[in-house]
């Protein structure tokens, strides 16, 4: 329950401050009269500003598809000319989860007090982030709410219709190397000594690749242990490293500079960022503000601040295609689709087109690694057995021939 930081004169005329929890202000300023209050101010206090008291919403409410069925469902009862009170009242009795029907009751009562949508909304921000509440705040201004939580709506369902086919394009290939490497690991810590110990009491010299994965399979299974400290080690020191921002920015800039995962990385950001613009201007935010909360969007740290230099250039009256035409890292489609959205007046249109063929490349190149990944596991992981097998029937064939 949101809690309120009141000021109020009691019985005797005398001034009195303090904090009470109730579902809204009019609720809230009910206690104080009920208390023999007079009310004089009430405001609701940020759940993290409260003094030991937790945040609302711990955890995240609403998965990724989770958000964009709400939003698609709300947006509908909203289209269809239902009051915004009503279809949260709706979506509250059919939320299935308490803490769907919680998150949108607190909403309610946050509308019912008299709070606009987007207010309402920043009352959960793990939920509900600054492009989400930019767009509707945008569509309370203009009186088309409706129309523009449908495209919010459509633009979740996009953003998580390509999330998905990267994860499925990368998902065989990571499950492939999985295995290989635990099989090899087996295969060498344990299969290779016990067949190589056969002829250990031949005294006779072993062949080089026989002694060479008997060396492999010995500093697997002595300093094995220790090779896996390590690469933990790595990976939590370049995670602690990866906060500082300076190096996060170098670390990105970097990886966009990789042949494969580079070029897939920086369409992904590109698209992302296209999209969110398109969706900002078109529901009438201020192209300043738009270019803000689309740079935020960005995940690569190199892009976000060549994304917030274009800003600053367009703060100082360039065109917003000369301004991300002079950032190499997003891909010249974009800036030729501004280029034309300024020329004809359709910004928006042409920024949504860009995003759309972006995210089509990005999946044709994520489909086209995948197909090219699998064949080259598999004969990687071949030949890797194949060492194996050989490391062990060479002794086999050299024991046949001493006995001939």
């Amino acid at each position: 329950m949101p809690a309120y930081k009141f000021e109020a004169l009691n019985a005797a005329g005398k001034a009195t401050t303090g904090l009470l929890e109730a579902d809204n202000v009019r609720a809230a300023r009910a206690q104080l009269r009920a208390q023999s209050l007079v009310p004089l101010d009430v405001a609701q206090v940020a759940a993290g500003n409260r003094v030991g008291s937790p945040s609302r919403f711990q955890r995240r409410v609403f998965s990724s598809t989770g958000l964009a069925v709400w939003t698609r469902q709300i947006a509908g009862l909203v289209g269809s000319g239902l009051p915004l009170e009503r279809a949260l009242t709706a979506l509250s009795d059919e939320a299935e989860d308490p803490k769907h029907r919680e998150l949108i009751a607190h909403l309610r009562s946050e509308v019912n007090a008299g709070s606009p949508f987007a207010r309402a909304l920043a009352g959960a921000p793990r939920e509900f982030d600054d492009v989400y509440r930019g767009v509707v705040a945008a569509g309370e201004q203009s009186g088309a709410l409706g129309q523009v939580l449908e495209r919010l709506a459509d633009d979740l369902e996009e953003r998580q219709a390509l999330r998905s086919k990267l994860i499925g394009a990368t998902l065989y290939p990571a499950i492939v190397s999985l295995i290989a490497v635990v099989i090899v690991i087996f295969l060498v810590t344990y299969v290779v000594p016990q067949v190589a110990s056969v002829f250990a009491s031949s005294k006779r010299a072993l062949p080089g690749l026989t002694v060479a994965m008997l060396a492999i399979s010995g500093f697997l299974r002595h300093y094995g242990w220790l090779l896996l400290i390590l690469l933990i080690a790595g990976g939590v020191t370049l995670g602690m490293m990866l906060r500082n921002e300076a190096f996060r920015e170098r670390f990105d800039a970097g990886w966009l500079g990789l042949p494969l995962v580079g070029r897939l990385s920086r369409g992904y950001n590109a698209a992302r960022f296209s999209g969110t613009l398109a969706m900002l201007a078109g529901a009438g935010v201020p192209i300043l503000k738009a270019l803000q909360a689309a740079a935020e969007t960005l995940s690569n740290r190199a892009m976000r601040a060549d994304a917030l230099e274009a800003l600053v250039q367009v703060r100082e009256g360039a065109p917003l295609a000369s301004a991300l035409a002079g950032k190499k890292r997003f891909p010249g489609l974009l800036a030729m689709f501004c280029r034309l959205g300024e020329q004809t007046g359709q910004l928006p249109r042409m920024l949504d087109r860009a995003a759309k063929q972006l995210s089509a490349e990005v999946q044709r190149r994520a489909m086209q690694l995948a197909t090219i990944l699998e064949p080259l596991l598999i004969v990687a992981m071949g030949g890797v057995v194949m060492l194996i097998v050989l490391a062990v029937l060479l002794p086999i064939i050299q024991l046949n021939t001493w006995v001939r």
